[in-house]
């Protein structure tokens, strides 16, 4: 039996909720007049469903199970390692990941992430990823050898992306991905993953 499907508004789009309620199964009520009540539990961790379709439609698959992760989950750490996963699962990009904005406010420190190994810490106004936190914008980068300033912390990366992350009116950390090819990012991607990283830090702790 499928749990029960609400759907909510969010600032981006209207997406689906999933709750957790109680069902009844009078099949197996003992031969009582009271069925026994069990837990119907969707637990999004079990499948992914990835669209074969175009991008915007990938993305589309994507953000309500996105939302729905998010929805059970506060803690930040916690929701960027599963939307790291989702995200890398659904496209296949060479990295997927986060930095946070350390409580000093000087560097972004590696977050949860899928993929190589990866710098660990990066300065302010740094590369794409302090860039993009220095100037308070999602930055797409083309071809990231022609970016001055690039940090190569993986020498097969040809393209990224970087997306902040606001709080509260502050920056608290960014959304980091990597292509092995040439041009792979676009202001759909831009788009999509803006929604996705308000996602992330919507009533996170």
């Amino acid at each position: 039996m499928a749990p029960d499907i609400a759907e909510r508004n969010t600032p981006y789009r209207k997406v689906r909720k999933f709750h957790h309620p109680f069902t009844a199964l009078p099949e197996q009520n003992n031969g009582t007049s009271h069925p026994i009540f069990y837990p119907i539990i969707k637990t999004m961790a079990e499948h992914l469903d990835i669209s074969n379709g175009t991008k915007s439609e990938k993305y589309a698959t994507l953000l309500p199970q996105i939302a729905a992760v998010v929805e059970v989950e506060t803690d930040l750490i916690a929701r960027m390692a599963n939307v790291a996963a989702m995200i890398h699962e659904t496209f296949g990009f060479l990295w997927t990941g986060f930095y946070r904005v350390e409580s000093a406010g000087g560097q972004l420190i590696l977050g949860p992430f899928q993929g190589p190994m990866a710098c660990t810490r990066i300065k302010h106004g740094r590369g794409v990823c302090g860039k993009a936190w220095s100037e308070g914008r999602t930055l797409v980068v083309p071809d990231v050898e022609a970016f001055p300033g690039h940090i190569a912390c993986s020498s097969s990366s040809r393209s990224e992306i970087v997306v902040p992350l606001w709080k509260d009116g502050e920056i608290v950390g960014v959304l980091d991905i990597d292509s092995a090819d040439l041009a792979t990012f676009d202001a759909t991607d831009a788009r999509h993953l803006e929604e996705i990283a308000a996602l992330v830090t919507d009533d996170a702790k």
